[in-house]
């Protein structure tokens, strides 16, 4: 028989291919509503995993594992239906490419200072190898589907978790002029007076010649969208004895 035959083909869209096909889907959205509620408490408090990552990952997991319940539907229910025989266990493999992809995954993670970049782009790569995994066990509308919710989560996630209520963190490094002694107290009232709350645990201080430098988080009490960052370095100047400044997105 020829691979390419046109019954063989269609095999992949019969009838209990959709049934599985579309039960698989509301798995992925319902995996993908929960990871969503789930990465918003994270967003919320300025962390670095927020809505996207905690999706990509849930749907992705989702799809792994769900395509175990309907082996009788693999490879287009050619193994079930004795068209070949099973000489492979396919979960060994996926187990692998599951694992390999997780190294790949913390190539792309990047530390700068208090900021994280590049978890929601391992998120996507480790929900691409879920795509590969069930377009190759034959799964084809749910490998479609889950590409769609994954673009459209990379799309517009970040809007969405842009809208929401949260208290986005910056990091702020201090250094003041010469002989000018900072202290906790008035570093946290000047921070509470520009709607901002002081992390005492993210403190470190630093000496240098006859220089200070102070290290810190705040977090804003709400979400000021693109000013952040500029309506607190704005400000910096107004606080007594301050040489230089950074202030950046403190996402950890």
């Amino acid at each position: 028989m020829s691979l390419l035959d046109l019954d063989h083909l269609l095999r992949y869209w019969t009838a209990e291919q959709w049934q599985a096909n579309v039960l698989m889907l509301l798995h992925l959205m319902g995996a993908m509503l929960l990871g969503l509620i789930l990465g918003y408490e994270r967003a919320f408090h300025g962390r670095a995993a927020g809505m996207r990552t905690y999706a990509l990952v849930c749907m992705a997991s989702t799809g792994v594992v769900i395509l175990l319940a309907y082996p009788q539907q693999w490879f287009g229910g050619h193994v079930a239906g004795g068209a070949a025989p099973l000489i492979a266990d396919p979960t060994r493999v996926i187990q692998g490419v599951v694992t390999g992809i997780g190294f790949l995954c913390a190539g792309v993670i990047m530390r700068e200072g208090m900021n994280i970049s590049g978890l929601t782009t391992a998120a996507s790569l480790w929900a691409a190898s879920a795509i590969g995994i069930l377009l190759g066990m034959g799964f084809y509308f749910a490998a479609i589907s889950l590409t769609l919710l994954c673009a459209s989560l990379m799309m517009w996630g970040a809007k969405l978790e842009a809208a929401l209520p949260s208290h986005p963190a910056i990091s702020v490094t201090v250094r003041g002029v010469d002989g000018r002694r900072f202290n906790q107290a008035e570093l946290s009232a000047f921070t509470e007076q520009l709607g901002y709350r002081f992390a005492p645990g993210s403190l470190s201080i630093e000496r240098i010649g006859m220089h200070e430098e102070w290290r810190f988080v705040c977090t804003a009490k709400r979400n000021y969208r693109g000013e952040t960052l500029t309506r607190f370095s704005s400000r910096l100047g107004e606080l007594d004895g301050v040489a230089d400044y950074r202030v950046t997105h403190a996402r950890n």
